[in-house]
């Protein structure tokens, strides 16, 4: 059985020739181009998520420097850990703080111990006049003599009755650091 009994014109020639160039490019497209593009498309697309971060990284890696500058310039030798007991240096240093408070009152929890290092953590309460000099208490408790470490705290403002003012509310838990460098235990020190 003979299917191509006769030679094909040159019409029919060029026609044929057209449909595979067609169909070698229609593969091409189909099974190299378009799978090249999207290769292409999705390495674009994490390389802008790896430069958002990268740029997210830079800004946390400069606001740390910041931070580390600031720190190196503050002065060190304020913010010391004391030798162990250091109660009634601590004590004077919060009641000279709170001076500018119309009220005041402090709870001390139990000490902890934690190899050399002394917890001494307490609660503080108290009013003032001025949401300011409530904010310059904490700020002095934190930029002390002694090393101090500020947690929870919440303000409030109530009016006061006799005189109409506003009196600010601060509730701030605390604690001073110690050190058993230098120190001497007695008996009102844990054990580590």
């Amino acid at each position: 059985m003979k299917i191509l009994s006769r030679d094909f014109t040159k019409t029919e020639k060029l026609l044929i020739l057209f449909l595979v160039l067609l169909l070698l490019g229609l593969s091409y497209y189909r099974y190299i181009y378009v799978p090249i593009e999207e290769t292409i498309s999705n390495a674009r697309a994490e390389r802008d998520a790896l430069s958002a971060e990268l740029t997210t990284q830079q800004a946390a890696l400069a606001r740390i420097k910041k931070m580390r500058e600031e720190m190196d310039e503050t002065d060190i030798a304020k913010d010391r850990m004391a030798s162990y007991n250091n109660f009634d240096a601590e004590v004077q240093l919060l009641n000279e703080i709170l001076m500018r408070s119309r009220q005041y009152t402090i709870n001390f929890d139990r000490l902890t111990r934690n190899g050399d290092q002394i917890r001494r953590s307490f609660r503080l309460q108290f009013t003032t006049y001025s949401f300011a000099d409530a904010k310059e208490i904490l700020l002095a408790l934190t930029n002390g003599e002694f090393r101090c470490l500020l947690g929870d705290m919440s303000f409030s403002a109530t009016e006061e009755r006799e005189t109409g003012r506003l009196l600010y509310s601060a509730s701030v838990t605390a604690t001073f650091y110690e050190t058993m460098v230098g120190g001497v235990a007695d008996a009102g020190l844990p054990n580590a």
